[in-house]
């Protein structure tokens, strides 16, 4: 007697799609992150020196 193959899952078994809840979050360009992490830079980095004098570190 043959023995019956089993199927495999669907591959896309368990998956949920969230495209509805995606455009309704807040949406940041990339640009503005980048832009702001180097203005965070920049500006430790200028004022470096003022905190060292003013709190003596």
């Amino acid at each position: 007697m043959a023995k019956q193959k089993q199927g495999l899952p669907s591959s896309t078994a368990g998956l949920v799609r969230y495209f509805d809840e995606y455009h309704e979050s807040i949406q940041i360009k990339p640009e503005w992150i980048v832009g702001t992490c180097v203005f965070i830079v920049l500006t430790s980095f200028f004022l470096r020196p003022y905190v060292r004098t003013i709190f003596g570190v």
